[in-house]
């Protein structure tokens, strides 16, 4: 199903954005992220979260971005922000003019993780897909919308009941850029049971 634009709601809303039920602008500010203790010892929760809220426990949430990103760590994408300290997000972050980071961050219990792997700087669109089975997750991306590939599967401690998921922009460094969310849509898990292994006994 489609989502209506009166589902959004933020976690810090930006100085400009415009939200149509067909598509979402965001205008990152400067100095405005998501990172957890990790690695560089600091924290930052300051990046524009807009989200809507589901107890459903099996769902998929697919999301076209589209950015003009240019400085340094510029990134947009799909995510899931509970609380300050219990988060995941998936994006493409610009590094440089060869290329830039497709990747996502796993937060649990205020420590983030950082998984990537290395994208052309020219690729200007991304499509993601989050996807529920109870408290494990699965993050896809495609740059088609049709053939998705699996970009990692983690299990949030925080993620009981009902959660919030959607998008989000920021810019870390001293930049700013439009990013363009469309072909949003909820439905059915497309993240389907394991079928080889069974759990151990316990």
């Amino acid at each position: 199903m489609t989502i209506s634009k009166d589902l959004w709601k933020w976690t810090r809303e930006p100085a400009e954005f415009k939200i149509d039920d067909d598509r979402i602008e965001i205008v990152t500010a400067p100095h405005t992220d998501l990172w957890q203790r990790t690695y560089y010892h600091f924290r930052n929760d300051n990046a524009p979260v807009l989200q809507i809220s589901t107890a459903d426990k099996f769902f998929s949430f697919t999301v076209k971005t589209e950015f003009h990103s240019k400085r340094r760590f510029d990134q947009c994408g799909v995510v899931m922000y509970l609380d300050s300290e219990n988060w995941l997000k998936a994006s493409i972050e610009y590094e440089n003019e060869s290329f830039q980071h497709l990747g996502s961050v796993v937060t649990n219990m205020g420590y983030s993780d950082w998984a990537t792997t290395e994208v052309s700087a020219d690729i200007k669109s991304m499509w993601y897909r989050l996807s529920r089975r109870e408290d494990d997750f699965c993050i896809e991306s495609s740059e088609d919308g049709a053939r998705f590939k699996q970009m990692r599967v983690c299990h949030m401690h925080k993620a009981v009941g009902e959660i919030q998921f959607g998008i989000y922009a920021c810019s870390p460094e001293d930049s700013s850029f439009k990013a363009i969310f469309t072909n949003m849509e909820k439905g059915e898990c497309k993240w389907l049971a394991h079928n080889g292994q069974q759990p151990d006994n316990p």
